[in-house]
């Protein structure tokens, strides 16, 4: 069996805040795993002779897997584990002298860069990275995008981009709203035409650029009780449609505060990763230039919840791009957000 975890990081079922494991098969290599688990905050496990039945546990159960073994047995192992980038743990070889620490899989989003360098820190090793963006000095798209919450539309898109950027050295960008300071090889642009990224909250056409979409809109939902998750996101997919915007972009929602416990908006929002602001009536109210509906006024006390929620939600200078849209047992709006570059870091919601 292996060793008893020594510490907690993310992900691990008895331990929620597990995040790190360390595996190692020798003697040498337990004294070192030992080490490092103890010095990195993580569980170590000896895996000798159970490599396979302890890798696909720590595959599911770490974010982060340090293997202090040859870098050939690791690829055979995780070879049939293996997703994609945006799931995949970060995993660094090691070996049992901790002199080289090989940042092997998920370097950018993952992480395995950071830990490998955090595992040479430790060991007084050198890290190995292969990532071409950080051998030439380039931009690490993928890290930038997820700072600035960004999502790609076609990550195959995202992926030629960087090849462009590696072997130019240089990307235009378009962005639909105020940009944050660039790194020096990324160049802002007015023609959208002649950029290699799009960052935009409209579903269109972008050629051969890779589109990436912003936090930039707040969907406003007002419902009857007991609507269900399913209603709710057919509504807002309809909504998007019909106004040409791309649900990728959705940064929020907003709705009126006696519908903090209503399930299946709570649902939806759980299961799409949204966070929910709810405002008082008299908040509502105060929204100028929205639709006014009798019976809600009625119902709530408020002239409006879609629209005026919607706006409260995207902040000072929102937009309204698609005004109150009536759905079974649903209704719509949907604000936008003047600088989501901003907002990314200035809400922390009210959920």
């Amino acid at each position: 069996m292996p060793d008893s975890p020594t510490n907690t990081a993310e992900g691990c079922p008895s331990h929620p805040n597990c995040r790190l494991a360390v595996l190692a098969l020798t003697r040498g290599g337990c004294v070192l795993g030992r080490q490092l688990a103890a010095a990195l905050d993580g569980d170590f496990f000896a895996a000798k002779g159970r490599l396979a039945q302890v890798m696909a546990t720590a595959w599911a159960d770490y974010r982060e897997i340090v293997c202090i073994m040859a870098t050939g047995i690791v690829v055979r192992t995780v070879a049939p584990l293996l997703r994609d980038k945006g799931h995949d743990p970060a995993v660094v070889v090691c070996d049992e002298k901790g002199r080289f620490a090989i940042s092997l899989l998920s370097g950018h989003v993952g992480g395995a860069n950071a830990l490998a360098g955090r595992v040479a820190a430790a060991t007084g090793g050198q890290a190995v990275l292969t990532t071409a963006s950080d051998v030439l000095g380039r931009t690490a798209l993928d890290l930038w995008c997820r700072d600035l919450g960004l999502r790609p539309g076609d990550k195959a898109a995202l992926t030629r981009a960087m090849g462009r950027l590696v072997d130019r050295g240089m990307l235009a960008v378009w962005s639909r709203y105020p940009l944050p300071d660039l790194p020096p090889d990324l160049k802002a642009v007015a023609d959208q035409s002649g950029a290699d990224l799009i960052i935009d909250s409209r579903d269109a056409p972008s050629g051969q650029a890779a589109v990436l979409y912003p936090r930039a809109l707040v969907v406003g939902i007002g419902c009857n009780r007991g609507t269900t998750a399913a209603a709710i996101a057919a509504a807002v997919e309809a909504t998007c449609t019909r106004h040409g915007l791309a649900p990728q972009a959705i940064a929020r929602l907003a709705s009126i505060d006696l519908k903090r416990d209503e399930a299946g908006l709570l649902a939806y929002a759980r299961e799409h990763g949204l966070a929910i602001d709810f405002f008082d009536k008299d908040a509502l109210n105060r929204v100028e230039g929205v639709a006014v509906s009798a019976a809600v006024l009625r119902a709530t006390g408020a002239k409006g919840v879609a629209e005026p929620a919607a706006l409260l939600g995207a902040g000072p200078g929102a937009v309204l791009l698609a005004a109150k849209m009536k759905w079974t047992d649903v209704t719509t709006a949907v604000a936008e957000i003047a600088d989501p570059f901003a907002m990314t870091t200035h809400k922390t919601g009210k959920q």
